[in-house]
This record gives C-alpha cells, sequence and structure tokens, in this order.
C-alpha cells in the first residue's frame, strides 16, 4: 500500500539552561567535571544524566536559626 502522507519532524522541546553548581560544593564540582568529560568524548546520554542528578542535587536553602 503506497504512502499516504510524509514523516512528520518535531521540533527540539524548548532549550533548558544546563544546570550550575554550587559554590563550594564537592558534590557539584565532581558532576560538572564527569559531564564536560562526557560531552569531550561525545557521550551524550551521559551529560543529560549529570545534567539531571546536578538538578537533583539537594542544598541548603533555608537559614536555620
Amino acid at each position: 500500500m503506497p504512502r499516504n502522507c510524509r514523516p512528520v519532524h518535531l521540533p527540539d522541546p524548548v532549550p533548558v539552561p544546563e544546570p550550575q553548581p554550587v559554590a563550594g560544593c564537592d558534590v557539584c564540582a565532581a558532576l560538572v567535571r564527569q559531564r564536560e568529560a562526557a560531552r569531550a568524548a561525545g557521550d551524550k546520554s551521559t551529560v543529560i544524566d549529570r545534567n539531571i542528578e546536578l538538578r537533583r542535587h539537594p542544598h541548603a536553602t533555608a537559614v536555620r536559626a
């Protein structure tokens, strides 16, 4: 049966800026180093994984009295 329509090409979703490390946090710094190494190796999956980890990494946001 002949194809009646052409493939649909969806645009990339709105780009989200990469998360930035919190100054002085060793975990954030390690994740950024791993992300940059993965980017240099062309490993986009690991770059995305490290960005997710950076976004989810907890930091104290409330000031304790």
